[in-house]
């Protein structure tokens, strides 16, 4: 008999076993539908791995022994994956004596059986076909299974706390997964390759009007340092409470949106520039973070908009702003107590939907882990979640741009400018992110220092040091620092920002100096 798994439709049930219609239990007496699955293709893959080794290494990324429907395929696969692993040749002979001793290969024919699967395979070439065949067939008896389960929980009802909401979740998380399952490894490319990709990315950012790689924040000096927002980047953004975290990363979203256009090449290439931006906001409403926008575009304090005290003229400018918003890429996903599994699935639905170059969570601490897995503390479970962002910014290829909470240890310093070791739950954070920066104002802190006189201390040296605090106020009004701690692409340091409290803004400091803020 050959086997030519091209004449045999992929996913056929009706296939006959080279030892006969064991591999096939489906008989016209049977009333029930079987799982999909093509034993011809098994066969197929197994005797060209055979007869030649060679032929197992498009398969070894792809498929593992579960993958494979009949059992002795299962087995005979794990045994010629450990042969090939460890450098040996799996062939009918060296597999002979495993398998007259294994009991489900012996039953399948034994040694016998391995020989008429090397003798009967008609080329080795279609392989990888082979291996995607058997991998896509996989993939839909688990969505079977999948399809089955999410009816059992749903008809469940003894647990009230396993809403429907949880139950969705956990169903979007195991598609998920097993989307991800299986995946070749990507990692492994030519050094030309490589070479033309970096080249591609120069010169993008070479014709990008801000000369800049990544997604801009439209920030100079944080550009310049950062070289923009990279794909594929987790970056943290750290600080204690009223050092204006989520006022920057509003600035950063807005500025990314507003600049987003498309610009064409000589050679009619599309290049863009800024993007399309989905902000999470677990803290504040949709509603309150577009007023944040608003009265940093119009120019007037966010207190006044609230209250209603505003003049004509800034009425007037409040509703230019709204309208100016409007016309921006910038969508707002206000859900409160998200899960990573439900934030990674409203990402890659805006990304199919409407195009996505930049992801902000604001903030982290406020993600719940995945629904399905139980953590010991909330240190793992915060692991878990910059994990995942982490793969989230990988699997859509944009930077994920995520706040975070510091610890209290701060306040205790005499410096108070943050440092790595001050994250809160930092088990995973520092490891997992490309970027680790602190947003830190010390007039912050100047402002609730009142200098005493301290015992024994001359009245003229008391002076000396109230003024020189004075000094300090003056010197350090409206300055905020973005202390780079960490940078995987670059170097780290501390960038001097412009900051106005009552407009929520950030800007570059000589820029806002010369513009009278």
């Amino acid at each position: 008999m050959t086997i030519d798994p091209a004449e045999s439709p992929s996913g056929s049930n009706n296939v006959r076993s080279l030892h006969g219609d064991r591999a096939n239990p489906e008989s016209p007496q049977k009333a029930f539908r079987q799982p999909p699955f093509n034993a011809e293709v098994e066969q197929a893959l197994l005797g060209a791995i055979l007869r030649n080794n060679r032929a197992y290494e498009p398969a070894a990324d792809l498929l593992r022994a579960v993958h494979f429907y009949v059992p002795e395929h299962q087995r005979l696969y794990e045994h010629i994956k450990k042969l090939i692993d460890r450098g040996q040749v799996a062939s009918p002979a060296t597999l002979s004596h495993i398998a007259d001793t294994d009991e489900i290969l012996r039953e399948a024919g034994g040694t016998e059986y391995l020989y008429e699967l090397a003798t009967n395979v008609v080329t080795v070439l279609n392989a990888a076909e082979y291996a995607r065949t058997i991998h896509d067939l996989h993939l839909k008896r688990e969505l079977i299974g999948l399809g089955e389960d999410v009816v059992n929980d749903a008809y469940d009802n003894s647990d009230i706390d396993f809403t429907a909401n949880k139950q969705i979740e956990k169903a979007e998380q195991r598609l998920y997964d097993l989307a991800s399952t299986g995946e070749v490894d990507r990692s492994v490319v030519s050094m030309d390759v490589a070479a033309k990709r970096a080249l591609e990315m120069a010169e993008q950012a070479f014709k990008r009007d801000s000369h800049i790689v990544g997604i801009t924040t439209g920030l100079r000096d944080v550009d310049e340092r950062l070289g923009g927002l990279h794909k594929s980047d987790l970056l943290i953004l750290a600080g204690r409470p009223a050092m204006g975290k989520t006022a920057l990363a509003t600035n950063i979203a807005y500025n990314a949106a507003s600049a987003y256009k498309k610009i064409v090449t000589e050679d009619g290439r599309e290049i863009e520039e800024g993007g399309v931006v989905l902000f999470f906001s677990l803290e504040m409403s949709a509603e309150q973070l577009a007023g944040r926008l608003i009265s940093t575009c119009a120019g007037v304090p966010s207190d006044k908009i609230r209250r209603g005290d505003i003049q004509q003229e800034e009425f007037e400018r409040v509703v230019v702003a709204s309208q100016e918003l409007g016309r921006i890429p910038l969508f707002i996903d206000d859900t409160p107590a998200l899960s990573i599994t439900g934030l990674r699935q409203r990402a890659r639905r805006v990304k199919r939907q409407h195009g996505l170059h930049l992801v902000v969570v604001d903030y982290l601490q406020l993600l719940q882990g995945p629904p399905d897995k139980r953590m010991d503390n909330r240190v793992q479970e915060v692991s878990e979640i910059t994990r995942g962002l982490k793969t989230l910014a990988k699997d859509l290829e944009v930077p994920v741009l995520a706040l975070s909470q510091l610890s209290r240890q701060v306040e205790n310093r005499e410096d108070k400018r943050p440092q790595l070791a001050d994250l809160r739950e930092s088990g995973s954070i520092e490891q997992d992110a490309d970027v680790v920066s602190f947003v830190y104002r010390p007039e912050y802190y100047l402002e609730k220092e009142h200098p005493e006189q301290r015992p024994n201390e001359a009245p003229e040296k008391f002076e000396e040091r109230r003024l020189r605090h004075e000094q300090m106020l003056v010197e350090k009004r409206n300055i905020a620092e973005l202390v780079i701690a960490k940078q995987r692409h670059g170097p780290v340091g501390i960038v001097e920002l412009f900051f106005n409290g009552e407009l929520t803004l950030f800007d570059d400091l000589d820029r806002a100096h010369e513009g009278g803020y």
